[in-house]
């Protein structure tokens, strides 16, 4: 068996002397000659089949159990599942800000728990490490639960039952840690494996229609693989929001957030840079971008994506097969798809202005 070729990503500077457009272009030639091979070759490909999750039971039920307990909330009323809804909205909660305790506002976009344990960092902002360490910000934010470990543990303490099944699986019982470890071990275990596009990857052709096949060649030769590439098709690297026009020269920031990873490092290089966001969930988690300024998919693509990150025009007929591509990756929770039956996506208003189809190009 042939060893699997590297893929080699976007690096987040260009190299002296080579601009953006110039690196990028470069990117888009290896993945349209990738996209037009006639048949699928793994080692090729920028994204792979999500690998399934292994945990330890226990404490991962655990770790659901707490996961929707508002007693980790200062007054009772909120819980993780309260912005990270399962059964609906993908794993957010469809909002534009969430709303934590006293129905105080959040300055960013929530988004999807689904996959989040292959994320290279957690936050838009990339601020935590570890989903252990990411437990901390909302269980101690102040617009979210606002609460104090010492408070939370007393009251997980009050409940004998719970308690006692701290002690069987930990030793020393109700403690911050523990309570993070058991909510990490639960979120490593939403995994949403055995996609329709997954099983593409793995060989089964008819896992995809023609159209959802097509719509995938022009992800990648459009150049959207490179930062939507992997495993989560993204989560695994940061990147300036504006790369070949300047977004917030016309969308003005609206609040601290806006300065993306910057607010980590206070390196100028950081400023409006964040996390990438995997796509796995995407037709499940609209509002979308950091601030959940664009509604709709067809919006954050030909508005955001194709106009400030690619420097490219993609025609609605193309658009359409990519959106159509992106309903593919979803996967299943608990062997339930999550892929919608809707197709609302595809239905939107036609571009002002015409371009032509990838490829066409001179």
């Amino acid at each position: 068996m042939k060893p699997a070729r590297r893929i080699h990503l976007l690096p987040q500077r260009p190299p002296a002397g080579l601009g953006w457009r110039a690196l990028a272009a470069a990117a888009l030639a290896c993945f349209v000659f990738a996209a037009g091979a006639s048949a699928l070759d793994l080692s090729r490909e920028p994204l792979r089949p999500l690998p399934a999750p292994h945990v330890d039971p226990d404490r991962a039920r655990l770790g659901e159990k707490l996961f929707s307990d508002p007693r980790l909330s200062a007054d009772g009323t909120v819980s993780c599942a309260h912005c990270h809804d399962l059964a609906e909205h993908g794993g957010a909660d469809g909002l534009r800000h969430s709303f934590g305790v006293e129905g105080r506002e959040t300055l960013i976009n929530t988004p999807t728990v689904f996959n989040a344990a292959l994320n290279v960092a957690q936050f838009w902002d990339g601020r935590a490490a570890t989903l252990e360490e990411q437990i901390n910000g909302p269980v101690t934010g102040h617009a979210e639960m606002a609460a104090t470990w010492p408070g939370v543990v007393a009251r997980l303490k009050r409940d004998a039952a719970l308690a006692r099944e701290f002690r069987r699986l930990y030793p020393d019982g109700v403690t911050p840690a523990n309570i993070r470890d058991a909510i990490a071990e639960f979120e490593r275990s939403l995994i949403t494996v055995n996609s329709r596009f997954d099983r593409y990857l793995k060989g089964d052709e008819s896992a995809l229609t023609a159209r959802e096949k097509h719509g995938y060649a022009l992800f990648k030769s459009y150049g959207c693989v490179a930062c939507h590439q992997g495993r989560n098709v993204g989560g695994n690297l940061f990147q300036k929001l504006g790369i070949v026009r300047d977004y917030f020269a016309d969308h003005p920031p609206e609040n601290a957030a806006d300065a993306g990873r910057y607010n980590v490092t206070h390196r100028k290089a950081d400023l409006h840079r964040f996390k990438v966001p995997s796509l796995r969930l995407a037709v499940l988690t609209p509002p979308y971008l950091h601030n959940g300024s664009q509604k709709t998919l067809a919006g954050v693509i030909r508005n955001v994506m194709a106009k400030y990150q690619l420097g490219r025009c993609i025609p609605d007929d193309d658009l359409r097969d990519i959106i159509a591509f992106l309903y593919t990756l979803p996967g299943e929770y608990r062997g339930r798809s999550l892929e919608p039956r809707d197709r609302r996506w595809l239905d939107f208003p036609r571009s002002r202005g015409a371009c032509a189809p990838a490829g066409s190009r001179p």
